[in-house]
């Protein structure tokens, strides 16, 4: 076959190419990249594919696989969190704490389908009607959540969040606002007296961002080793130890979990052991470290408020089989502080901080610190850290 023969036929057999190659790219959990691209497709023709067809199949393969298509633009800029798609002519923003409605349009529900498997695909995950939803991380610090009709009413709904790492430092916080020089003092007194903290508050409120800013203020001479679902604590520090889950493949196979991780953590001989998001039974594993001499741990829980903390404890350590007094037991020996982050009008900052206090069988939360103001745990707090030799 001549030179053109092979070039006039390549369009044709990359065409029927496309949905194979992306079951077997999924199937064998890998990222999506031009060399990965071309090994699938010449293993599914069985290496019969002159280099022309192959390279032609490339090219059409990565347009289809490759890219975020009309959402790009919206994922590079600098101030944007979030960008929801909810149908072709229905997809938002967020930059700067506001949502908002943009001009981004899809020429209809099968292309927001595509773009969501073709992402799905980039995750090396199966996104299909046997397999309607997916969540995972996308190359460049983006994580993808998608669900396909009819588990979504209507059309394909994605989700991206944009992680950008934290690097803010607590001097940086404080130049902005999010956190009151009193308040810093506290935070770095906390820090140089090793309690255990937790940061929390709801989605969006910067938990993140000050845990990183606190690891910035651990000394340099000690170890950090973080535990995540996806790599966002980014402090600046000169010995920090990152590890990140993996999901399973499309057989069930190879996933990582954040207990795992925590395991593992513990045999890296860590000053401070970090997770970067409780969410799930790996509490039990976090709290048995912290009372095992690794002093000075810390983690992010979503919660409304500090006084919510036990309670949102106990469920997660139901997950792990943890009774409830056992729970109250670690936790009233492993975790000495709540920091409590909340967004408002737009704005992140530190609103309360409270000191755990051991009742006749429960812990609850006592407040210390609250919106400038001291409150009923504010001697125990001292008395913390006094013992300790930090006091503020």
């Amino acid at each position: 076959m001549t030179t053109s023969g092979r070039q006039a036929t390549a369009p044709a057999l990359s065409g029927q190419l496309v949905d194979r190659v992306r079951n077997r790219l999924a199937a064998a959990g890998v990222a999506v990249s031009p060399g990965a691209v071309a090994a699938a497709v010449r293993a599914d023709s069985d290496g019969v594919l002159a280099d022309l067809q192959v390279l032609s199949a490339l090219r059409e393969l990565q347009r289809e696989l490759i890219g975020a298509g009309p959402l790009e633009p919206l994922l590079v800029d600098p101030e944007t969190t979030d960008v929801l798609v909810s149908g072709p002519d229905q997809v938002w923003v967020e930059q700067a704490g506001e949502l908002r409605r943009t001009e981004v349009r899809f020429t209809d529900a099968d292309a927001v389908r595509r773009l969501a498997q073709r992402l799905a695909l980039a995750a090396g995950r199966r996104l299909d009607d046997a397999s309607p939803y997916v969540d995972a991380a996308l190359p460049g610090g983006v994580r993808l959540h998608a669900v396909l009709p009819p588990i979504a009413t209507g059309c394909t709904c994605i989700s991206l969040r944009v992680l950008r790492p934290t690097t803010h430092g607590l001097d940086a916080l404080q130049a902005v606002g999010s956190v009151s020089p009193e308040a810093a003092k506290l935070l770095r007194a906390i820090v140089a007296a090793r309690l255990a903290f937790l940061v929390v508050g709801g989605t969006g409120s910067g938990k993140t961002t000050l845990l990183a800013a606190l690891l910035g203020c651990v000394p340099a001479g000690e170890r950090i080793v973080c535990v995540e679902e996806a790599p966002e604590l980014a402090p600046e520090h000169p010995h920090v130890v990152r590890l990140t889950t993996r999901a399973p493949n499309v057989e069930g196979a190879g996933e990582v979990t954040l207990r795992d991780l925590v395991r593992q953590a513990l045999r890296m001989r860590p000053d401070r052991l970090v997770v970067g998001e409780v969410r799930g039974a790996e509490v039990c594993e976090l709290l048995s470290a912290l009372n095992t001499g690794h002093q000075g741990g810390a983690g992010t829980l979503h919660a409304n408020s500090p006084a919510e903390v036990p309670a949102r404890l106990e469920a997660l350590a139901a997950l792990g089989g943890m009774a409830r007094n056992a729970l109250h037991s670690q936790l009233a020996a492993a975790v000495h502080v709540v920091l409590h982050v909340v967004r408002r009008d737009g704005a992140r900052e530190l609103a309360a901080v409270g000191v755990l206090e051991r009742g006749s069988e429960l812990v609850r939360v006592l407040p210390a610190w609250q919106d400038g103001r001291w409150g009923p745990g504010k001697q125990q707090l001292h008395d913390l850290l006094e013992a300790r030799g930090a006091a503020c």
